[in-house]
């Protein structure tokens, strides 16, 4: 049987402001991102095992992604730890806010390599990431792809 890959998608909204960038990213926005997680691996062919002919379960995958990244960022805004925003983030946290400070600036690019280190770590041992895509508007996104990696 051949190698195959699979992908989920997943939709999220995030806010979050790119400390000392020159535009109006500066700003705190937010946008509606569209995640796609693909994997690559073998069909299990075990006759008896429940999941045959399956490389993961989509459920599977789902529950990995949906705790790794939907979960901790669906409506939260991402500021970098650095960032001249830290009261703002200190007061959002305060009045129960989700505010993530995260150790990169977060554009799509740096967003989507934490990513996928956050996924690859929670894969079964036989499945292989081989992309991962962070939609940011319609007609921008970044990609994370193994064999580049």
């Amino acid at each position: 049987m051949g190698t195959i890959r699979i992908t989920k998608q997943f939709n999220f909204e995030t806010g979050h402001a790119l400390f000392g960038y020159d535009g109006k990213c500066r700003n705190v926005h937010g946008h509606s991102y569209k995640l796609s997680v693909t994997v690559i691996g073998t069909p299990i062919t075990d006759t008896s095992h429940v999941k045959l002919g399956m490389v993961i379960d989509f459920g599977d995958l789902k529950k990995i992604v949906k705790e790794e990244i939907v979960e901790r960022f669906d409506h939260a805004t991402v500021f970098n730890r650095n960032t001249p925003h830290i009261e703002l983030a200190e007061e959002l946290t305060a009045r129960g806010h989700n505010v993530i400070l995260a150790d990169y600036q977060p554009t799509s690019e740096n967003m989507v390599i934490d990513f996928a280190a956050k996924i690859k770590a929670r894969l079964p041992e036989h499945i292989r990431l081989h992309s991962v895509k962070l939609q940011e508007t319609d007609s921008s996104f970044a990609e994370w792809f193994a064999s580049d990696n």
